[in-house]
């Protein structure tokens, strides 16, 4: 069967909630698939544009959500109800991203890592410098040796393992203390138990094939940042179609297609979901916005002017007092209607962030993640 890419936009931005708002933050967060917020501001942005009436401050009070490291090993904003699924799906993936072998902790090391900030947060909510104190107190001085490169200097040798404690279900995000970020237990907050690993993979492949299918199994090992030998097993017997003269998958029960189209103007933040997710970039991205949009086909380094449902350019935000200037590059120019939708949209930031939003178009001469 045949899929138009109009119809494929057209059902991911309704269920990105970017046609219609959805009732709370938690069914956006699910909408998407997980929320990265490795940039706080823009990952409450993200998720409060698809609400109705919310702000940085109702996704922040949301007990539904929790702040940990989930795909890819970056922070996001997940469901905690659905944590037995991710913790289950994410820990039984292969480890990327290890440190040199001369740095790099053993498999038993790790483990007493993760065992000990486990049992050092059942309690309190810590800061990194106190987690630290705690982890060395039950492992050993070898866990504070500086060894992995950070902005100022090294980072303490138990660090490496701060993601994998966080896929096994023992470390998520607590609250601010001050500036300071804290971590905490999320069995804390809900107790639970990780699915089991084959259950919980395939159950997340579904989760992304309702959010972005059809899709491929290089896709999705590209989202999860593992090999797509790794995920290719369980694409096994999932209804296949074809879009863009390449087989692609989908859901099981899920083939329908809607007969409308994507229409619209939507300002999307840094390392959006749907940016970050969605595939094939180069019709995602089509002609000009691949080069201006994405950095050699990587999603999420500029914030995305979405026309229609595909990117149709860049913007930028500067907060001055109470005003907020938003500057946005459209790539080819925008008629009368759409102006009117950016500048409603503008005003939807506006609100989302507390300022009063003044918008200009041009070009936006910052880099990425400025």
């Amino acid at each position: 069967m045949e899929i138009s890419w109009q119809a494929v936009v057209a059902r991911r931005t309704r269920r990105h909630g970017l046609v219609e708002p959805v009732g709370t933050p938690v069914d956006a967060v699910r909408g998407m698939c997980g929320a990265h917020a490795q940039i706080a501001a823009a990952g409450e942005l993200s998720v409060a544009l698809r609400v109705d009436g919310a702000d940085r401050a109702s996704v922040q009070r949301d007990e539904g959500l929790v702040k940990t490291f989930g795909p890819r090993g970056t922070v996001h904003l997940l469901p905690l109800e659905d944590l037995p699924m991710w913790t289950g799906a994410l820990s039984a993936l292969p480890s990327n991203g290890q440190q040199p072998v001369p740095i790099r902790m053993s498999a038993d090391e790790i483990d007493q890592i993760v065992a000990a900030i486990g049992e050092a947060l059942a309690h309190d909510d810590l800061t990194v410098d106190e987690l630290t104190e705690e982890v060395v107190r039950r492992t050993g001085e070898w866990a504070r040796t500086p060894t992995i490169p950070a902005f100022q200097g090294a980072w303490a040798r138990w660090r490496q393992a701060v993601y994998v404690a966080a896929h096994a279900g023992v470390l998520c995000h607590g609250p601010m203390r001050g500036r300071l970020t804290t971590y905490s237990n999320p069995h804390r907050l809900r107790p639970f138990d990780p699915m089991p690993g084959e259950k919980a993979l395939t159950e997340l492949l579904h989760r992304y094939l309702y959010s972005y299918g059809p899709a491929t199994p290089q896709q999705f090992a590209r989202w999860l940042n593992v090999t797509p030998t790794t995920v290719r097993q369980y694409f096994e017997d999932l209804p296949q179609v074809m879009l863009n003269g390449e087989t692609a998958w989908v859901a099981p029960g899920d083939e329908d297609f809607p007969d409308e189209r994507a229409e619209g103007v939507r300002l999307l933040p840094y390392f959006d979901a749907y940016g970050v997710g969605s595939f094939p970039r180069e019709l995602l991205f089509p002609g000009k916005a691949f080069e201006r949009a994405t950095a050699r086909g990587q999603a999420g380094n500029y914030p995305l002017l979405l026309v229609d449902g595909v990117v149709a350019g860049v913007w930028h935000q500067r907060k001055s007092g109470r005003t907020l200037h938003v500057t946005v590059e459209a790539l080819s120019p925008l008629n009368r209607r759409r102006r009117r939708l950016l500048e409603a949209e503008v005003d939807r930031v506006g609100a989302v962030l507390g300022a009063a939003p003044s918008l200009t178009l041009g070009h936006v001469t910052v880099g990425a993640h400025a």
